[in-house]
C-alpha cells in the first residue's frame, strides 16, 4: 500500500522508511504537518503513520483535519509521549493505533497490517477466495494447494485488488500502490505485474476492464 510517514526526526524516519519500503509499501516521507496536509490532498493513501511533535504544529492538527473532512484513512500516532492523557486525546482526534517510543519495528509492521485488515473489512489473516488462501501477514500464497512466491511489488498489487474484491481497481490506484513521490515510474509498470499475476494466480483470476482498470474476480 502507500504509506504516509510524518517523521521529523532524521534517524527514525531514515530507519521507518527503509523498514517499510523492505515490506513492499511505497513510503512518502514528510517532516513537516503541512507538506504532509498536502500530501493527503494528492495521494490516497493506505495508511499514515503519524508523529506528533514536529517543527510547524502538532500532528493532531492532520488528524482531525482528514476525519473533519470524512477521510477514514487508518492512522497510526508514533509519538515519544506515554503519558495516557496523551493517547486518550489521540484516540479521541481519530487515531486507530498508538505506539509509543521506542518501539520495535516487527511490532509495527505487525500493527499496521492490523489496522489495515480492518479498514478493508478483512479483518481474518488470511483471505481466501475459491482455490486460493492468501496469508496477508506471513506474506504466503496457496493457489489449488500449491504455494507460490511473489516479490514485494507483486504483493503490493495484489493486496490492492484483494482489498476490493470483486471490485474495479484502477491503474492510477495500482500507481499509488506502487510507487512514491519522486520514484522513476515505467509506463507499462502495472500491466508487468498484473501478467506475472496471472502467471502465477491464474490467467482468469484478474479481470482487465479495457481502459478502466482491474478486477479480482
Amino acid at each position: 500500500m502507500r504509506v504516509l510517514l510524518v517523521e521529523d526526526d532524521q534517524v527514525l524516519g531514515e530507519a521507518l522508511r527503509d523498514h517499510v519500503a523492505a515490506a513492499g509499501h511505497a513510503v512518502d516521507w514528510f517532516k513537516r504537518v503541512l507538506d504532509a496536509v498536502a500530501a493527503t490532498d494528492t495521494v490516497t493513501y493506505g495508511l499514515i503513520l503519524l508523529d506528533l511533535r514536529l517543527p510547524d504544529g502538532d500532528g493532531l492538527m492532520l488528524l482531525r483535519s482528514l476525519r473533519a473532512r470524512g477521510d477514514r484513512t487508518p492512522v497510526i500516532i508514533l509519538t515519544a509521549h506515554d503519558q495516557i492523557s496523551d493517547r486518550i486525546e489521540g484516540l479521541n482526534s481519530g487515531a486507530d493505533d498508538y505506539l509509543v517510543k521506542p518501539f520495535d519495528l516487527n511490532e509495527l509492521t505487525a500493527r499496521m497490517l492490523a489496522v489495515s485488515r480492518r479498514y478493508t473489512g478483512n479483518a481474518a489473516p488470511t483471505v481466501k477466495l475459491p482455490g486460493i488462501e492468501i496469508d496477508q501477514v506471513h506474506r504466503k500464497i496457496a493457489v489449488n494447494g500449491d504455494s507460490q512466491n511473489l516479490s514485494a511489488r507483486e504483493w503490493a498489487v495484489l493486496d490492492k485488488l484483494v482489498a476490493h474484491p470483486g471490485a474495479l481497481v484502477s491503474k492510477a490506484q495500482l500507481h499509488d500502490a506502487l510507487y512514491a513521490f519522486g520514484a522513476e515510474i515505467e509506463s507499462n509498470t502495472v500491466e508487468v505485474y498484473i501478467s506475472r499475476l496471472r502467471k502465477k494466480i491464474g490467467p482468469d483470476r484478474i479481470e482487465t476492464v479495457r481502459g478502466l482498470g482491474y478486477c479480482l474476480r
